[in-house]
């Protein structure tokens, strides 16, 4: 009988607890696993998850997740969805009740929930509004064209200015990125989980590694599970997820094969390069994770925890 595990990225532990709790009750990996996710797409003091994250550029929140089981190495995922919270619970419907396809993006995939009965939402908040307006008071007022009018010159330098906008933003203070969660039950199952509302202001309808196996999620029962947060277009072209479970198979301990694969990630050329992070859980159950600057955590329950416990990852200097 395995030892029932869980770790998170930071900010997971709005949904670990409850997740544990599944597992101590005799429930598997998979419904831990979206409950957690569950929850975090929920918080609505998180905003680069669920109800309560930021929008794009358009001022429209788009969210991406995608969930993985280990031992089938079955995928589901959606991204660039629109008005429903818990994009985690879709992606596990697309890997269940659609398993002649693992990716859905946009209007297919809220054709997709709307389908099977999944409830719309309003997801963008108040603060996350006021957050995105903030942003935009940069934005000169003789720049914005009028209805009906024929495209002049100032239309092109509007879209440049645009661009340029687009490019400028960042994250507000705070906590920030993608959640993931990892689990392993009494049976040995690891699955793993990503959700996210991206990153802010990103491009109408850019889809980043959370919804793709091996760059932002990877789960393999035979070596173990891994999962990125930060900087998305470096783990798309680095395969960073699979990365790190290709590392642990190749016998690196969860710790070391996380810091390798930033490592290579890190020789990517990327003028727009941000942190990448990463962490994963072993087919024995042990754990780490990795940064790009020191004092980053991520967050472990184990069947004696009375409370989440944050471990540190090694920092990539």
């Amino acid at each position: 009988m395995s030892e029932l595990l869980i770790i998170g990225s930071e900010r997971s532990e709005a949904g670990i607890p409850a997740a544990m709790e599944i597992l101590r009750r005799g429930g598997s990996a998979l419904e831990a696993v979206e409950r957690g996710l569950i929850l975090c797409e929920d918080n609505l003091a998180d905003h680069y998850v669920g109800t309560g994250g930021l929008p794009n550029a358009r001022g429209e929140v788009e969210l991406d997740a995608s969930i993985m089981v280990g031992s089938s190495r079955a995928f589901g995922a959606v991204g660039a969805v629109k008005n429903f919270p818990n994009p985690i619970s879709i992606a596990r419907a697309v890997m269940e009740k659609l398993p002649q396809h693992a990716l859905l993006v946009g209007q297919g995939a809220e054709d997709f929930a709307d389908s099977l009965g999944f409830k719309r939402a309003e997801l963008l908040t108040p603060e996350a509004k006021a957050l995105w307006l903030q942003q935009l008071k940069d934005v000169p007022v003789e720049s914005i064209e009028g209805e009906n009018t024929k495209a002049m010159t100032g239309d092109l330098r509007y879209r440049l200015a645009a661009i340029e906008l687009v490019k400028k933003f960042a994250p507000h203070e705070g906590p920030w990125g993608t959640i993931n969660i990892i689990a392993r039950d009494r049976t040995g199952e690891i699955v793993c989980g990503v959700s996210t509302s991206g990153y802010p202001y990103k491009h109408p309808g850019r889809v980043g590694d959370s919804s793709i196996p091996g760059a932002g999620n990877y789960a393999d029962i035979r070596y173990g599970a891994a999962a990125c947060t930060g900087r998305g277009e470096l783990s798309l072209r680095g395969g960073t997820a699979r990365t790190v479970v290709e590392n642990m198979r190749h016998g690196m301990s969860a710790e070391d094969a996380c810091f390798e694969a930033l490592k290579e990630a890190r020789n990517l050329p990327d003028d727009f390069r941000a942190e990448l992070r990463c962490l994963a859980i072993t087919a024995d159950g042990h754990h780490g994770g990795a940064a790009g600057m020191e004092g980053s955590t991520y967050t472990l329950m184990t069947e004696s925890s009375t409370q989440p416990e944050f471990r540190p990852r090694k920092a990539l200097l």
